[in-house]
């Protein structure tokens, strides 16, 4: 569904309810958990949605000043990642290098009060800004390893327990132990969100779905941080 401009205009009509972006989202996990608890959300991915609901089918900057009081986005990293360093050097990497920083750049410095940015651990942190937390999948309750760093502008970093103690239960599983072998023997044990093995294969698409645990998190503690506000 391809979110035409009558139905930006309605949406600007609920100014007194909460609204939240999610770019470069084609899953619809984060929206769809934010929704649940009373916001009104809208995804943005030059893909489709793969779940029903409010979805802006091609630039993000085509709805990215459009009032939001939330934008969490997920900035393609292919040229941000440290993991693709040995390709660093490639002829017209650098440049598709300093395109997805100014990207990544733009999101961060959008109008928007509160806004979170994930990716990998990369290049971001020397050029732009240091993260501001580090979680995986595990903290959540998903019980997989992905690294995952999170640049925050006036929102808390996610609160998670990593085992029970006297005041609360633990968020989250054990942690993952390697589960296969790649194929130049070193033990690997992240798994997407939809069970595939990185780097056997699997698509960009299905290695950047959100895991449940993440969206959920993310949806509820931010939603009780605005509603504390």
């Amino acid at each position: 569904m391809k979110l035409n401009e009558p139905e930006i205009l309605g949406i600007e009509q609920l100014n007194r309810k909460l609204r939240a972006l999610v770019g470069c989202e084609s899953s619809g996990k984060i929206r769809e958990a934010l929704k649940a608890r009373g916001w009104d959300a809208v995804s943005c991915d030059l893909l489709p949605t793969e779940l029903p609901g409010k979805h802006h089918q091609g630039d993000i900057f085509d709805v990215l000043y459009d009032g939001w009081d939330l934008l969490i986005a997920h900035p393609p990293c292919t040229y941000l990642s440290f993991a693709g360093t040995k390709y660093w050097n490639t002829p017209g990497r650098a440049e598709k290098r300093l395109a997805a920083l100014s990207f990544f750049n733009q999101l961060f410095n959008a109008p928007i009060g509160s806004i979170c940015l994930e990716n990998p651990l990369g290049c971001v942190d020397l050029v732009i800004k240091k993260h501001d937390q580090i979680i995986n999948p595990y903290y959540f309750g998903d019980p997989h390893l992905k690294r995952t760093c999170l640049w925050l502008k006036n929102l808390p970093p996610l609160e998670y327990t990593l085992q029970d103690d006297l005041f609360s239960s633990a968020t989250a599983t054990p942690r993952p132990e390697p589960i296969y072998i790649d194929r130049s023997g070193k033990k690997r044990n992240f798994v997407d969100a939809t069970g595939g093995y990185h780097g056997e294969g699997n698509s960009f698409k299905k290695r950047s779905v959100t895991f449940d645990g993440i969206a959920q998190a993310m949806a509820d503690q931010w939603t009780k941080y605005f509603n504390a506000a």
